[in-house]
């Protein structure tokens, strides 16, 4: 099965968050096993050219899983969904979906017509243009489309977002939606544990995946045991940052003792 069918099936998955442009980075992702790597191409440097590099990265690593390649969008634009599709990826991840309105779009874009408006090109996701008819045939039923509630208005519109046909899934962006909710940062209180229960309700009460973002181990296994479908385990930057404090803590350690 492919990532994109376990997450409609609601299995239970893990993925991780990439935000630095290097593609070795996204390769690395891919070797860990993850079920998917989320490239994030709103509060990064990531340009067209990156995402498609970390795609074929992806798909080049050498994994015991198939790990799905998921972009997170800079904004619900057709355009940018186009293009990045093109790119070869399995799907993406709308930032600010305010409304069912924006979530219509969201998957109008993501479809070729008569379901979308997305338009006909040639990129790696049809093989430079060598595998155009599987390619049309299978895309719209192939194509992942989630949505981020992370604003007030889509918080109070989660309902009807999550009712659109053809969107795949709902996001849950902690740090935004505490921020949208005055509760920055206060993602152990009742209110905002509330709010998350309201949204993964939503979702599943039409029988579609939420998802979340975690740093640490504590926060993964809240989330899992809160109901949440798919945890987006970590994001590279993080990684990196923790890894050099241990390492520069057992450094200081050592020369303590000496």
């Amino acid at each position: 099965m492919t990532f994109v069918s376990k997450l409609r099936d609601r299995e239970s998955l893990v993925g991780t968050w990439v935000a630095l442009s290097d593609p070795a980075i996204a390769e690395i992702s891919a070797q860990l096993a993850f079920d998917a790597v989320m490239i994030d191409a709103e509060h990064s440097t990531n340009s067209i050219e990156t995402v498609t590099a970390m795609a074929r990265a992806v798909d080049a690593a050498d994994a015991a899983t198939d790990p799905g390649t998921i972009v997170r969008l800079s904004e619900n634009d057709p355009t940018e969904i186009k293009r990045t599709l093109d790119a070869g990826v399995d799907g993406v991840m709308a930032p600010m979906i305010d409304s069912a309105e924006d979530a219509r779009n969201l998957v109008e874009a993501t479809r070729y017509p008569p379901e979308g408006v997305r338009g006909v090109g040639y990129g790696r996701g049809t093989e430079y243009g060598e595998a155009f008819p599987e390619h049309l045939e299978r895309a719209n039923d192939e194509t992942l489309a989630l949505a981020q509630i992370e604003t007030e208005s889509g918080f109070e519109n989660v309902e009807e977002i999550a009712a659109v046909d053809g969107l795949d899934g709902l996001f849950v962006g902690p740090a935004d939606l505490s921020a949208a909710l005055d509760l920055f940062g206060e993602t152990d209180s009742d209110e905002f544990l509330e709010a998350v229960d309201r949204v993964l309700e939503a979702g599943h009460a039409v029988d579609k995946p939420v998802a979340t973002l975690a740093f640490e181990e504590d926060e993964i296994e809240r989330w899992v045991d809160r109901g949440f479908d798919f945890v987006l385990a970590g994001v590279d930057i993080d990684y990196l940052q923790r890894g050099g404090r241990r390492a520069k803590a057992a450094f200081e350690d050592a020369a303590d003792r000496s």
